[in-house]
């Protein structure tokens, strides 16, 4: 497949322009094993080359360390890069396994400084709650983001992991520009609420894990293959019965690839693409990668077309995945539409 530059779109009826794909760049700092950092910078060097805008981390990476890391290439592109992060998830360097949900506005002036420090830049251009916390009035939460916005630190506001109804409520507050859950052929359950509330509000919608944190790619077979402290061995998916039921599921999208040219991950994106037109909403999916060469096999799925008869044959799996997307869902928007 040709690999050309992306076209773009924008996040919301008045945030910014970016191209169809983004990159995410969590995995370049922890969660998928040991990483080459040389190798993670000259992949940020070639998104921007391929047309990729948008990069997208959070203060949760590696502690911080992900922001740090791709500070210098933001601030080396400043007027072409859209840079994305997040606040919300709590963690603790004297507790690595801690996870906490902090959404007052307190910790959000606090956090906001911190990212702007560590990338430094003098204005974010889309900040995102990274998760929601239901103890804490979403009016209070998206009420200090609007603060930010005034101050000139923030230019625009994203949600991540929220209902229909939440999107809402926010949105009356103030506009949001990007909405991000996952979503893939794999993991649809964002259809049945967020999205129309997206689509009706103008909100972009940016996907996370469009391949399935890589089992839609079709690179491994068991979690046993994954790195020793590889954050997948012990997600439900990936764990002993559900990943020998789900890698069968993987199978038609492999099909679907040979006969396409094509490989099974840009197969997968291709149909996360192609929920634009579907659910009439503009959708930036935001696949990782700490690689060039997966760089360039992601971005050419932005021009690969599935027939409706492909598509027809992907349709029913995200309905026989098993297991949980998380090993503690209360940390995503399940439950609580």
């Amino acid at each position: 497949m040709t690999n050309p530059i992306l076209p773009t779109v924008r996040l919301g009826d008045d945030g910014p322009a970016v191209g169809v794909q983004g990159l995410g760049c969590m995995g370049m700092s922890e969660f998928y094993g040991p990483t080459d950092t040389a190798e993670a910078l000259a992949t940020l060097d070639a998104a921007l080359e391929a047309g990729v805008t948008l990069f997208d981390t959070a203060d949760a990476y590696g502690s911080g360390h992900n922001e740090e890391l791709i500070g210098p290439f933001v601030r080396a592109n400043r007027d072409r890069v859209v840079v994305a992060t997040k606040f919300a998830l709590e963690r603790r360097l004297d507790d690595p396994a801690y996870r906490g949900i902090r959404n007052d506005p307190a910790y959000i002036r606090s956090a906001v400084d911190a990212s702007l420090r560590r990338l430094g830049v003098d204005v974010i251009d889309v900040y995102y709650m990274h998760r929601r916390d239901p103890a804490v009035p979403l009016a209070e939460s998206v009420g200090a983001m609007a603060e930010l916005v005034a101050a000139g630190k923030v230019r625009h506001l994203g949600l991540s992991e929220v209902t229909g109804s939440e999107l809402r409520e926010a949105y009356a507050v103030h506009p949001i520009a990007a909405l991000q859950s996952e979503w893939s052929v794999f993991a649809r359950d964002v259809e049945s609420s967020v999205v129309p509330a997206a689509a009706e509000l103008g909100v972009a919608f940016v996907p996370y894990s469009p391949l399935g944190r890589g089992f839609l790619t079709g690179s491994f077979a068991a979690a046993e293959e994954l790195a020793a402290d590889d954050f997948r061995r012990s997600q439900p998916r990936f764990r002993g019965e559900n990943a020998a039921a789900n890698l069968a599921l993987v199978e038609p999208i492999r099909e679907i690839a040979a006969a396409r040219g094509a490989s099974a991950a840009q197969v997968a994106l291709a149909w996360v693409h192609q929920r634009a037109e579907v659910h009439g909403l503009t959708v930036v999916p935001i696949p990782g990668t700490r690689k060039r060469s997966r760089l360039a096999e992601n971005t050419a799925a932005a021009t690969l077309r599935l027939t409706a008869e492909e598509l027809a044959v992907l349709e029913p799996i995200a309905g026989r995945v098993t297991g949980d997307r998380y090993t503690d869902m209360t940390f995503t928007s399940a439950g609580r539409d």
